[in-house]
């Protein structure tokens, strides 16, 4: 089968198109015919060393941990799916190895579910991992509620734009931090748009001076003020993706984890028509390493979707 690989650390030119064996299956896994995966900036900092050594690396390594596509074929343990499910997750495993830019991807149970069906193959592809990094921040970890008011740092990029969704569909008022350019799409998705950077402590206090309720920090450049944007009643109601030394101002740090539950609860929001996947652009999987270039300029709205054929 094809798959993208490479064979040492390094950027986008890393990245061939090559053929390897199918992966193998374990009791409770299941081999997944890939139709689209979408690009995280995880994907490209690992393949430079990122993450300081946390998960193990073999070599040749196929990236990717976001999947949608068709059951082929299930583990003799497996009994919540059947060959020709189709079905999206975040196949994220122990070491980084056999990842979803490939034809075929080995998926552990517990990190795949039946996808959403009002949607297509690229758009469930775009939610797994972002999604859930959304929703695990703002409903495990923050606890968000009807009524609340959530600034996010980021809002208008792949995690934000579910984090504002999200969000809205559990009736929280959002506020998010955008560029200028970016603000009619925030206002789009329900949210009331803010330029980061110096000043916005005072831009938000004029808007709302009692403070917001939570923040969740998806760039870490405005991560040291948000202590400031907070009610008197909302201490340690701060969460980053970015950067652990948030545990520091009492707030905490959220490390996306697969799960089943979770997926199913996005599926959910986008078959009720309050999740949607913002498209940003699409590549082939011969074009990943494109693909890499454009995530890496850092201003993308929305996911970048890899297609398989």
């Amino acid at each position: 089968m094809k798959a993208i690989t490479y064979t040492a650390s390094g950027g986008p030119e890393i990245l061939e198109l090559t053929e390897v064996e199918e992966p193998k299956i374990g009791p409770d896994w299941v081999k997944v015919a890939v139709k689209a995966t979408s690009v995280n900036p995880v994907d490209w900092k690992l393949a430079a060393g990122g993450l300081g050594g946390m998960l193990d690396v073999f070599f040749p390594v196929t990236p990717g941990w976001d999947v949608a596509g068709v059951v082929e074929e299930v583990g003799p343990a497996v009994t919540t799916l059947v060959p020709g499910d189709e079905v999206f997750g975040y196949v994220r495993k122990d070491a980084v190895h056999g990842g979803t830019y490939a034809q075929k991807v080995a998926a552990p149970i517990r990190t795949v579910t039946k996808k959403p069906a009002s949607l297509s193959f690229a758009e469930a592809a775009a939610i797994p991992l972002a999604g859930l990094t959304a929703y695990q921040a703002l409903v495990h970890h923050l606890r968000i509620e009807t009524g609340d008011t959530v600034l996010i740092h980021g809002a208008s990029g792949g995690v934000g734009s579910f984090a504002v969704q999200i969000a809205r569909a559990f009736g929280a008022r959002v506020l998010g931090t955008a560029s200028e350019g970016n603000h009619d799409y925030l206002r789009g998705l329900g949210a009331v748009p803010f330029t980061y950077g110096d000043g916005l402590v005072e831009r938000v206090r004029t808007y709302m001076p009692e403070g917001v309720d939570a923040v969740l920090d998806l760039n870490g450049s405005d991560l040291d003020v948000s202590p400031d944007l907070l009610s008197d009643t909302s201490f340690g109601r701060i969460a980053s993706v970015i950067d652990p030394g948030v545990k520091d101002i009492g707030g905490h740090y959220v490390f996306c984890t697969p799960d089943v539950g979770d997926l199913d609860a996005l599926a959910e929001l986008a078959d009720a028509g309050k999740l949607t996947a913002e498209i940003a652009a699409t590549y082939t999987l011969a074009d990943a390493a494109e693909a890499w270039k454009t995530n890496q300029g850092g201003h993308t709205r929305g996911k970048i979707v890899i297609t398989v054929d």
